[in-house]
C-alpha cells in the first residue's frame, strides 16, 4: 500500500474494470477513481466497492453537483473528487462521512474548500501550475491539509513532487486510458508505486 496515491481511470468500462482494478491493487495502488464521464460509472464504482470492501478505497471523479454525490454515495464510493471546488458538493461530502478531493487551482480557492470542510486538496492542473506552486501552498496553508497533484504527474517527475511536498498524487493518462491492457496498467501502477518508495523513503 502507498500512501495517497490514486489510480483515476477515466473511460473504463464495466466489464473491464474488475479486472484493471485488480492490476493496480494487485501493484500496490489501492485507491480508485471512477470519473463521471466514464460509461456507466455509476455500476464500475459499485463492482469496484464490492470487489474490494476493506481491502481498496473506491471511489468517483468528476463529481459537480450535489446530486451526483449522492448518487456516488449509494453506489458504494467512500472519495468524492473535483475538478473544481465547490461548498456545497464539499460540504455534502463531509456530510455523508465521505473523504472530499476538491480541485484547486488558487490558494484563494484552496481556503474556500478548507473552510468547506476538505483536508485533501487536488492541485490542478499540476502540470500549468508548477512544482513552485505547491513549495509556496505548503508555506501558507495548515500542515494538516494534504495536497496531491493532478494532471501531468508520473514515474519520472513524482519524485520532484514529493519533495515539494506533495502528500500523494493522482494518475491519469500515465496510468490508465480507454482500451490499456490490464498487463499493461500493471506495469505503469507498478513503476509508480515503485517510484513513490524510492521518493519517501
Amino acid at each position: 500500500m502507498s500512501g495517497n496515491l490514486i489510480a483515476i481511470l477515466r473511460g473504463v468500462r464495466p466489464d473491464e474494470v474488475l479486472e484493471i482494478g485488480r492490476a493496480v491493487v494487485d501493484a500496490g495502488i489501492t485507491t480508485i477513481e471512477v470519473p463521471l464521464n466514464s460509461p456507466t460509472p455509476l455500476e464500475s464504482i459499485t463492482l469496484l466497492a464490492n470487489e474490494y470492501a476493506g481491502r481498496a478505497i473506491i471511489g468517483a471523479g468528476t463529481v459537480l453537483n450535489v446530486d451526483d454525490v449522492r448518487a456516488c454515495n449509494a453506489a458504494g464510493a467512500q472519495i468524492i473528487v473535483s475538478p473544481n471546488c465547490d461548498p456545497e458538493v464539499i460540504a455534502e461530502t463531509v456530510r455523508l462521512d465521505m473523504t472530499s478531493y476538491p480541485g484547486v487551482a488558487t490558494v484563494t480557492e484552496a481556503f474556500t474548500a478548507i473552510r468547506a470542510g476538505a483536508r485533501n486538496l487536488k492541485l490542478f492542473p499540476a502540470s500549468a501550475l508548477g512544482i513552485g506552486s505547491l513549495k509556496a501552498w505548503r508555506e501558507v496553508l495548515p500542515p494538516d491539509v494534504a495536497l496531491l497533484p493532478v494532471g501531468g504527474v508520473d514515474a519520472q517527475n513524482l519524485g520532484e513532487w514529493v519533495r515539494a511536498g506533495a502528500a500523494g498524487a493522482g494518475f491519469g493518462s500515465s496510468l490508465y486510458k480507454a482500451g490499456r491492457s490490464a498487463a499493461e496498467v500493471g506495469e505503469l501502477a507498478a513503476g509508480l508505486v515503485q517510484a513513490w518508495q524510492a521518493a519517501t523513503s
